[in-house]
């Protein structure tokens, strides 16, 4: 257990000295936390656009399946787990822009509140002050609502699936049958998630246009 504990910490440790690298590096070309955060906030509005069309293929797909009318079901099931793999490639690949932008949304906020320390001026000082908590106020926003989209993702994934996993053990009429009965779930869950999504990148918009001003 302690080791464990140790093994993580120093991931941890290491993957905060890799960012920090990472970030000297990129000022030294110009491009600092804040040029950062707007190119990962705008791949992660990217990230979302591409997983709808997933989900949105994958839910076509699945129309399809269940008016399926004779013919090869396991060609069938190689096509449902092909949209099962995308989804979850695409889920994943949001979930880690999100972690990309928290990562250097926190050194950011850190060093800009280090540098309005260092002012001399009382009138800038304050200035920047009210910059940064009203940047704070947005991202939080920004964050609740990627996070709200996100967690939309698991259970259409989990219910996407339980209809491969069905179908590859019943090439047969039953499966037709039984994913019939969770195609409207999933068409809900796949409308909501699509609609958070929306959300997300509009609140993606609307930072970006306000880190930018």
């Amino acid at each position: 257990m302690i080791q464990r504990f140790f093994i993580i910490c120093l991931s941890l440790f290491t993957l905060a000295s890799c960012e920090s690298t990472y970030y000297a590096a990129m000022e030294k070309v110009g491009q600092h936390k804040r040029d950062i955060l707007v190119d990962r906030v705008e791949s992660a509005s990217e990230a979302q656009e591409e997983a709808q069309a997933e989900f949105k293929d994958a839910l076509t797909h699945l129309s399809l399946l269940i008016n399926f009318d004779g013919g090869d079901l396991a060609q069938q099931y190689v096509l449902s787990q092909s949209h099962f793999d995308a989804s979850k490639s695409a889920a994943d690949e949001v979930s880690n822009k999100i972690q990309a932008i928290e990562n250097v949304a926190e050194a950011l906020f850190e060093e800009w509140q280090e540098e309005i320390d260092l002012y001399s001026s009382a009138s800038l000082k304050a200035q920047s002050q009210v910059k940064l908590a009203s940047t704070q106020r947005q991202y939080r926003s920004l964050l609740k609502a990627m996070y709200a989209a996100e967690k939309r993702m698991s259970p259409v994934l989990a219910a996407l699936q339980d209809n491969v996993l069905f179908l590859k053990h019943n090439l047969n009429a039953k499966a037709i049958g039984a994913i019939q009965g969770e195609y409207q779930t999933i068409k809900r869950d796949i409308e909501r998630l699509i609609n958070d999504m929306n959300v997300a990148i509009k609140q993606s918009n609307n930072f970006v246009q306000q880190i930018t001003e």
